[in-house]
C-alpha cells in the first residue's frame, strides 16, 4: 500500500529582522527579559504591502521546485493560516493558486491556529490514499505582526511573519505518514483569540501546552508502533523554548534530536512546523529513513501530531 508522505519541501521569511533590542525602544520590555521567558531574540516582519498569500506562494513555489514537479502537476491545495488577506473569503488558497499560476483545482483554507499545518497535513493524507489526490500542495503561513497590539509587551515580542510549505504525495510503504494524533478543546477557546488584536491569556495557555504536547507525542508513536526512544528527529511548533524543553524532559528526549528555531523567527503560529522542519533538512540534519513527529499546539485549544518516517 501507498502511504502519503513528503515529496518537497520550502520555506520564507521576510528580510526585515527585528530584534529585542528593536521591541526595547518602543516597550516596556528588554532583550534578557523576553530571551528568559521565551527564548526568542529575533523575528521577521513582513513589509506592509506584502500579505500572507505572498508569503505562502514563496515557500510554495520553493516546495514544488525541491519535490522536482511542475506547477500543472499539483491537483489540490490547502493552505493553514490564522491570519489571511481577506476577513473571511477569498481564502489565501485561492489566491496562492492564482499567484503561482496553478491549474484550477480545488483549494482551501484551514483554521486550527498553531495546530493548521499538521490537522491540513492530516486532511491531505487522506486525499492521497484514497486516491483521489496524487500531489497536494499543503502551506502553513502567517503575517501576525497584522495581528499584534504593538502596545502590549506580552503578546508583541512572541510573534512573527514566515511560511512553510511541502508537497505531499504517495511513497513506498516504509515512508511517508505512519499515524496521526488530533484534537481539540473548546472549553479553552477563550484563551487564545483573534479578533481586531491577539489575545492570549498566557498561563493558561502555558498549562494547557505543557500537557497536551507531551500526551500527543505519546498518543502517536503507541500508534505508530515505536517508543519514544525510536524518534530520530521533533520538530515542534515553536511557541517558546520552555514548553519545548518541558517536553523534552518529560520524554526523555535529546537537545540535539529537536529542532529549535523560535529563537530567531519568534512564533510564526501555523508556519513555524514547516519552517523549522524546511531548516533542518537544508541543514542536512533529517535523513532518509528518520523516524520524525512534527507536533502542534494553539488557539482553538487545539493539538496534533504526526509520526512520518522520512524519504519516498
Amino acid at each position: 500500500m501507498k502511504r502519503a508522505g513528503i515529496l518537497g519541501i520550502g520555506h520564507y521569511v521576510p528580510e526585515r529582522v527585528v530584534t529585542n533590542h528593536d521591541l526595547e525602544e518602543i516597550l516596556d520590555t528588554s532583550h534578557d527579559w523576553i530571551v528568559s521567558r521565551t527564548g526568542i531574540k529575533e523575528r521577521r516582519i513582513a513589509a506592509d504591502d506584502m500579505n500572507t498569500s505572498d508569503l505562502a506562494s514563496r515557500a510554495a513555489l520553493a516546495a514544488i521546485e525541491h519535490a522536482g514537479i511542475g506547477v500543472d502537476e499539483i491537483d489540490l491545495i490547502i493552505v493553514a493560516t490564522s491570519t489571511p488577506d481577506y476577513h473571511v473569503f477569498p481564502s489565501v488558497a485561492c489566491l496562492v493558486q492564482e499567484k503561482i499560476k496553478a491549474r484550477t483545482v480545488g483549494a482551501m483554507d484551514v483554521s486550527a491556529a498553531c495546530s493548521g499545518f499538521v490537522y491540513a497535513m492530516i486532511l491531505a493524507k487522506q486525499f492521497i490514499e484514497t486516491g483521489a489526490n496524487q500531489r497536494v500542495l499543503v502551506v502553513g503561513a502567517e503575517k501576525m505582526s497584522k495581528k499584534l497590539n504593538w502596545k502590549d509587551r506580552n503578546t508583541a515580542v512572541l510573534f512573527g511573519d514566515g511560511a512553510g510549505a511541502v508537497v505531499m504525495g504517495p511513497v513506498s510503504s516504509d515512508r511517508g505518514i505512519l499515524s496521526f494524533d488530533m484534537g481539540a478543546d473548546g472549553s479553552g477557546a477563550n484563551q487564545l483569540v483573534i479578533q481586531d488584536y491577539l489575545e492570549m491569556n498566557g498561563r493558561e495557555v502555558y498549562k494547557f501546552a505543557v500537557r497536551q504536547m507531551p500526551q500527543t507525542i505519546m498518543n502517536v508513536m503507541d500508534k505508530a508502533g515505536f517508543s519514544i526512544e525510536d524518534i530520530d528527529f521533533l520538530i515542534p511548533h515553536q511557541a517558546n523554548t520552555r514548553i519545548i524543553d518541558n517536553a523534552r524532559e518529560k520524554l526523555g528526549i535529546p537537545a540535539d534530536k529537536i529542532s529549535i528555531t523560535v529563537d530567531k523567527y519568534g512564533n510564526t503560529s501555523g508556519a513555524t512546523i514547516p519552517l523549522s522542519l524546511a531548516e533542518e533538512v537544508n541543514l542536512g540534519k533529517i535523513k532518509d529513513g528518520d523516524l520524525l513527529v512534527l507536533v502542534g499546539f494553539g488557539g482553538g485549544l487545539t493539538w496534533g501530531s504526526i509520526a512520518l518516517r522520512w524519504g519516498t
